[in-house]
């Protein structure tokens, strides 16, 4: 897409002194993106908490039932390639709309899921739609609020990050609990009416673009491609058998796919690709690309068992999960908005390298005492020790990218980064998922032993309590995967970018010493 002198002073705010805080109209619009934010990834935390219920439900283990996690993200993967170029055909306002409104519907019927498979299916749909709402919202307000504020504007949308882990798992567990866990996913239904009745309102309708056509070879080749080659990932790590027929056949189509897209995106005759790959040249873009898929595949895998753990090791409910899950949301409350601060004053390096840090003691907190009889205190606090570090990590490296960007290029900059971190979150939870099964299996228990809780009554305490003792031994190896991923974060996040950005010419809609394209 090219950037012009009048579309940028058309549809882009001039660019505030540094330092300058949120204006209230751009106040407005954060509110309607964040409230539409939180209600897809209260969706992520609350599944999370519901999965051992899910799995005794349905009578499924945890390799299949966890694909209502994965099957979710996978659909994310899949829809995100074409928000790009939706943004720029109907205007960011319409597609964010449309997100929402296709959201609900498929939350809707997820509450009416009778089987495993239905209830899987149900999510791809959900996802479909609820893949194209945090990039279109990204996009929505980064444009309005100009590329000097974009660190307190990914604070901001860092909010659903802080709420998620503190309210879902609660809200989750009581929901799980007391009323029915097909209310994880109604209650999506009216926070959705009223987010559409907002976006109505305070998203002022920008200009479509309808020059630009959809690179529908880049479609054809990415969507199925990314599709293809997680499914025969996460199936291979399930059957701890890449070699099978029905591992194979989708993981080689998914790549061949996959890599005849990136030809064709970068072909000099494609003047308009589905995902600029293009801007992965820039070193802010590519370090801010690796460090994130490091990052979420080891962060949100570690998440996801661990209300396993609290539910089968320690035998507590969903809604007490739930609550042992909270202090990880106060960390990130804490630092979220000083990450972002920092962000735009001192640049993102500093603040990425010290987030993950912060992170791998957390993460290590529980690699090395996720015992059957581990104090509450001691994980709570190594918990809040990990939601630090989140808070001055996942925002700051999204906005490594976007700061070296023009006006015109963030939607599909936002397209391209929103896929990396749903792919790798999705590849993420197959990951952890199928080793701690793996782990489980080592040490003489089912597949399906993260989830289905074994009966006190008919099994004595003696044997019992040998039983929990493998399982948490299980849980703790397991965190010990996510520890090394983590640590290999650290090698990509040493390349970004360690200076506040350039003030943008707004005639020419280019960024003053911007950064240099890799050769």
């Amino acid at each position: 897409m090219s950037a012009s002198a009048s579309s940028l002073k058309e549809t882009g705010p001039p660019d505030p002194p540094s330092g300058e805080g949120l204006d209230r109209g751009v106040l407005a619009v954060a509110m309607v993106v964040v409230l539409g934010a939180v209600m897809s990834i209260l969706d992520v935390t609350v599944v999370n908490v519901a999965l051992k219920h899910l799995s005794e439900d349905f009578d499924a283990p945890l390799e299949t039932i966890q694909w209502v996690a994965t099957g979710y993200t996978l659909a994310l993967a899949t829809v995100i390639p074409v928000t790009g170029w939706a943004s720029a055909r109907f205007g960011t306002k319409r597609l964010y709309m449309l997100s929402i409104a296709l959201f609900v519907i498929g939350s809707a019927l997820a509450g009416t899921a009778w089987n495993a498979e239905s209830l899987i299916l149900f999510r791809v749909l959900q996802g479909l739609g609820g893949g194209m709402i945090m990039p279109a919202g990204m996009t929505i307000l980064t444009q309005a609020a100009g590329p000097q504020r974009v660190g307190q504007v990914m604070s901001i949308v860092g909010i659903p990050m802080l709420l998620g882990p503190i309210t879902g798992p609660i809200l989750g567990g009581w929901l799980v609990d007391d009323v029915s866990w097909r209310w994880i996913f109604y209650i999506n239904v009216p926070i959705g009416v009223v987010s559409l009745v907002l976006a109505a309102r305070i998203l002022k309708r920008d200009e479509p673009q309808p020059a630009e056509r959809l690179d529908f070879l880049g479609l054809l080749l990415l969507s199925p491609g990314l599709a293809a080659l997680i499914y025969g990932l996460a199936t291979g790590a399930e059957k701890s058998d890449f070699g099978r027929t029905d591992v194979l056949i989708p993981t080689v189509v998914g790549a061949v796919l996959s890599i005849a897209f990136v030809l064709h995106a970068l072909s000099r005759r494609n003047a308009n690709p589905l995902i600029d790959l293009r801007l992965f040249k820039r070193r802010s873009v590519a370090a801010a690309s690796g460090t994130m898929v490091l990052f979420a595949c080891a962060f949100f895998g570690a998440m996801l068992i661990l209300p396993l753990y609290y539910q089968t090791v320690r035998q507590e409910t969903a809604f007490a999960a739930g609550l042992l899950l909270a202090p990880q949301g106060f960390g990130a409350m804490v630092t979220m908005p000083i990450g972002g601060k920092l962000t735009d004053r001192v640049g993102p390096g500093r603040v990425v390298l010290i987030g993950l840090a912060v992170v791998v003691l957390g993460v290590a907190g529980f690699a090395s005492q996720l015992t059957v009889d581990a104090s509450y205190w001691a994980l709570g606090a190594a918990l809040f020790v990990m939601g630090l570090g989140m808070g001055m990590t996942m925002m700051p490296t999204m906005s490594a990218a976007m700061q070296s960007l023009t006006h015109d290029e963030v939607p599909r900059a936002s397209t391209a980064l929103n896929i990396i971190q749903q792919v790798a979150g999705s590849i993420g939870t197959a990951f952890i998922a199928v080793l701690l099964a793996s782990e489980l299996e080592k040490r003489g228990l089912s597949s399906g032993g993260a989830a289905q809780t074994p009966a006190p009554a008919q099994i004595p305490p003696e044997a019992l309590a040998k039983i929990f003792e493998r399982m948490a031994d299980a849980f703790q190896t397991t965190y010990w995967w996510s520890l090394a991923l983590l640590t290999l974060a650290f090698l990509p996040a040493l390349v970004l970018p360690r200076r506040k950005p350039a003030p943008v010419d707004a005639a020419e809609g280019t960024r003053v010493d911007a950064p240099m394209p890799m050769h």
